[in-house]
């Protein structure tokens, strides 16, 4: 009960129901202690016209009269000379008077807390004007007992019936909510229970039924939620897939260029010197080729191979990568230039910053060739006390905002026509497995600068 929804919803309808009881139980007990004590004041306006009949009554009369009124004398002022009174003797002296005339709502219930809270019997004195205006006052002597064991069955009486109004009402609210709010929630979590047994069955989605504005909106997020869901598993098994295949193609393409790789052995050993000057770059294109394909293999296990971290000079791998890129350039007005100091050395594994910087400069010369206007690319390198810097800044056209919004996103990020939009989100990955991080600085018409951050601690 206290774990459920609706049982925690009757108890605390029952509590606030009490508690609003309570709270109009404290001025019905003053009130009725009023209505107790102007009562015996008319009681006894009524017992003293007995003496406005006979001057002289009997004393067993007078002391009828004023067992009925339930006090022990009353003084009735008719005008400013005569008094009417009926006395018997008075067991205790006056404790207090009370002037019901001038007394205030406050001043009544805080008279009627303290008789409650006083259990010994006094003698009172009550003073009230006369009913129908038969007088200036009147005025009488009371017990208090009676009076305090009249307002504990009153008030015991108004309790018990202020439980049973909460009781009843806590048990109509608990089905009311047991039917408009815990059975819709229950039907939520058992579409939830059953699309988990199944997430890829679209048949399965929940679809929204709630009459209750926030449970309906809770509704259409779960099945936004499902139906986003759906997607991404099926895009998940379809990237499955894929890697299987990639791997699959990678492992024969492998064996291919290390074929390869010992022809061009060969071809070192010729004696044109145009061959023996270009040989070095073929057998270092195809030395590439083969670390790429091993490294898609290790992805296609879901895990990038971790950088052997070497000190390297860095001029020169920018130079083969250029030298590759003006090989692709073709006759369109595009310039490559590098800007890094002489003997600029930093940490890193080579063939993977080789793939992040190659695959960075391909992009921009794809974008500026794609443009069809003169452009330039830069690399420019400088370092700090804590990192070394690496800049490839082109004057493209930009990234497309589409392509910014997914820039780093597998599959999502492409630019060029037919792109996948791999390369940033594995250049990402690499630069990251060197505690490093790959940015976009700017991006617009005047072109796009992505910046390398390589730190120079070891992490500890």
């Amino acid at each position: 009960m206290l774990n459920s929804l609706s049982g925690r919803f009757l108890i605390l309808t029952t509590i606030f129901v009490m508690l609003a009881e309570i709270l109009i139980f404290v001025p019905s007990i003053a009130r009725y202690r009023e209505e107790y004590l102007l009562t015996r004041l008319e009681r006894s306006q009524i017992a003293s016209l007995a003496l406005l009949a006979d001057d002289m009554i009997d004393s067993a009369l007078e002391e009828e009269l004023l067992e009925n009124a339930g006090v022990f004398n009353v003084v009735l002022r008719r005008d400013e000379v005569r008094q009417l009174m009926l006395a018997t003797p008075m067991p205790q002296p006056i404790d207090a008077t009370f002037d019901l005339r001038e007394g205030t709502a406050m001043v009544l219930i805080r008279d009627a807390m303290m008789r409650l809270i006083e259990p010994e019997n006094k003698v009172i004195r009550v003073i009230g004007a006369p009913v129908r205006e038969a007088g200036l006052l009147i005025e009488v002597t009371m017990e208090t007992a009676p009076m305090r064991a009249a307002m504990i069955d009153y008030g015991v009486r108004i309790l018990v019936l202020s439980a049973v109004i909460s009781v009843f009402t806590a048990m109509l609210l608990f089905f009311v909510v047991r039917a408009i709010i815990v059975k819709p929630i229950r039907g939520v979590v058992g579409h939830m229970q059953h699309y988990a047994a199944a997430p890829e069955d679209v048949r399965r989605v929940i679809t929204p039924s709630a009459g209750v504005t926030e449970l309906r909106e809770a509704e259409e997020a779960l099945r936004s939620l499902q139906t986003e869901l759906i997607s991404a598993l099926r895009q998940k098994d379809r990237l499955a897939q894929l890697g299987s295949a990639v791997s699959k193609i990678s492992h024969d393409l492998r064996n291919i260029l290390t074929s390869a790789q010992l022809f061009t052995d060969r071809i070192e050993m010729s004696e044109d010197p145009l061959v023996r000057r270009m040989a070095p770059k073929l057998v270092g294109s195809i030395t590439r080729a083969v670390h790429l394909c091993e490294s898609t293999l290790a992805f296609g296990k879901a895990e990038e191979p971790s950088p052997t971290l070497t000190m390297l000079t860095l001029d020169d791998l920018v130079a083969d990568v250029l030298d590759s890129e003006r090989l692709a350039v073709g006759d369109h007005d595009l310039s490559l230039s590098e800007s890094i100091p002489p003997l600029f050395t930093l940490r890193a594994d080579s063939e993977q910053l080789f793939r992040v910087i190659s695959n960075l400069v391909r992009n921009a010369r794809q974008a500026i060739v794609a443009n069809g206007q003169p452009g330039e690319i830069s690399v420019s390198a400088y370092e700090d006390d804590d990192t070394w810097w690496i800049e490839i800044a082109d004057t493209g056209p930009g990234l497309p905002p589409k392509a910014q919004e997914h820039l780093f996103t597998p599959f999502q990020g492409g630019v060029s026509k037919g792109g996948t939009g791999l390369g940033l989100a594995i250049a990402q990955e690499l630069i990251r497995g060197h505690g490093g991080a790959l940015e976009l600085d700017r991006t617009g018409p005047g072109g796009t600068v992505f910046s390398i951050r390589l730190p120079k601690g070891d992490g500890i």
